[in-house]
């Protein structure tokens, strides 16, 4: 049976936490609905102190945001959005549309199709996490949206460079200055000058999240991504405690509410990884968001064998999975809930948040349990249609259709069965149950 040697926030705790989240949430997006513009620019400058004529950003500041990047720098953003954009169209091409004839006669089939309007959300209010750019634009680009906008904080007092540069080099076609709940709310809802999309995506805060919870319905979204979790699947063999605590606080220096867990299955290793975790916040520079976090949300699991672990890590259900045991395949073959595995020591949740290729907005909380991460086919609609193309198959088709439909009473529906059976089929068939009018028996 598992132990467990540090435990996170408690169930209760968390759920006030995410009720004064939901409630400010509520409020504000009605705000939104109500104002408009008005009410974006009050909670930009209450929650940003960010002001300006126009939150759009002209030409000029995006095309001052791109040149201000050194050689070095664009190299390293067209590198990373390269691998995304490269991956992305391998998933497109993954997806076909379909058409056959399931029997003579009877033809179905499907298309993917695009959005048209995706929102996309980019942090970057305590970090300029330019990576978000790429996961959303690009992934939205290759799947075909003709209309792509997005939105990021200020960063200390002005459009994060870096934010910008990587949105217009993955190609948006708006991009805003905006932030946390006035950025969804002000891209779902629709804004005197902002058209309103039809889907939303990216990660965020809380905030962030609890918006795109509530808008969910009124517009698509991608997932549930709010705080960042990560789970290290360790043994001794396949890591060391150094690599294990650099890799839990690498993740959970995101904010002071991102869960860091290590399961384990020696208590040896789980001990000596906590004591490492305590030496590297003393020198890690981002240490009062990780020790925050790691205090309040960090847990320590250990079990006495990988099948005991497998269960365990399927009911945390995490965002991001890195597994460094001297079998990762196991895990691989026999997990079944979580955002991204990372496999063995030499690769880890960073590569996979910046430039590896595969998309790092993953579902959180829980939702891993049902649905992936972002990806191309968050972007697309397979939308069904059907001909059929010869009278002996309509009017077959017919009367099984108008058999089912006295099944279940539905007279009408029968009827427009029926009455293909009449036309195509030559054959009287009762209307709705009675006799059959003679203007209808004529084909």
């Amino acid at each position: 049976m598992a132990i467990w040697l540090k435990r996170g926030a408690a169930a209760e705790e968390k759920a006030a936490s995410d009720r004064k989240v939901r409630d400010i949430v509520e409020a504000a997006l009605g705000d939104i609905e109500k104002r408009g513009d008005a009410a974006v620019r009050d909670m930009s400058i209450k929650f940003d102190g960010w002001d300006r004529e126009d939150y759009r950003l002209s030409q000029s500041e995006i095309d001052a945001a791109v040149d201000s990047l050194s050689t070095q720098e664009r190299k390293d953003i067209e590198f990373a959005q390269a691998q995304v954009k490269n991956f992305a169209q391998i998933q497109r091409a993954s997806m076909t549309d379909v058409e056959v004839e399931t029997m003579p006669g009877v033809v179905l089939g499907h298309k993917n199709l695009p959005i048209q309007n995706a929102g996309c959300y980019v942090p970057g209010g305590k970090y300029p996490l330019l990576a978000s750019a790429h996961m959303s634009v690009i992934t939205a680009k290759v799947a075909g949206v003709p209309r792509v906008i997005t939105c990021a904080p200020p960063f200390q007092g002005k459009p994060a460079r870096a934010i910008v540069a990587a949105q217009a080099l993955a190609g948006a076609d708006a991009i805003y200055a905006l932030g946390g709940i006035q950025a969804i709310g002000a891209m779902a809802i629709g804004t005197q000058t902002i058209d309103p999309v039809d889907i939303l995506v990216g990660p965020g805060n809380a905030f962030v999240a609890e918006a795109k919870r509530q808008l969910f319905g009124r517009v698509g979204i991608d997932l549930f991504a709010g705080p960042t979790e990560t789970l290290i699947i360790a043994d001794e063999i396949g890591c060391d405690p150094e690599m294990a605590a650099t890799d839990i606080l690498g993740q959970v220096e995101h904010g002071p509410d991102s869960p860091g867990v290590l399961l384990t299955n020696s208590e040896a290793f789980a001990r000596a990884t906590m004591k490492e975790i305590e030496r590297l916040l003393e020198i890690l520079p981002t240490a009062d968001h990780a020790r925050k976090a790691w205090e309040t949300f960090g847990e320590v699991i250990v079990a006495e064998s990988y099948e005991e672990m497998v269960r365990i890590a399927d009911d945390i259900a995490s965002e991001h999975v890195q597994v460094m045991t001297q079998d990762p395949d196991y895990f691989l073959k026999n997990m079944t809930n979580y955002g991204a595995l990372f496999l063995g020591n030499r690769t880890n949740v960073s590569f996979g948040d910046k430039v590896i290729g595969t998309n790092h907005t993953l579902p959180t909380k829980k939702s891993a349990r049902y649905t992936g991460g972002l990806w191309v086919g968050k972007f697309l609609k397979t939308c069904t249609y059907q001909r059929v193309t010869s009278d002996d198959a309509s009017a077959l088709i017919g009367e099984y259709c108008s058999r089912l439909c006295a099944l279940e009473g539905f007279a009408g529906h029968g009827e427009q069965a029926n009455i293909r059976v009449r036309r195509f089929g030559n054959r009287d068939v009762p209307y709705a149950g009675q006799a059959v009018p003679s203007e209808l028996t004529k084909a």
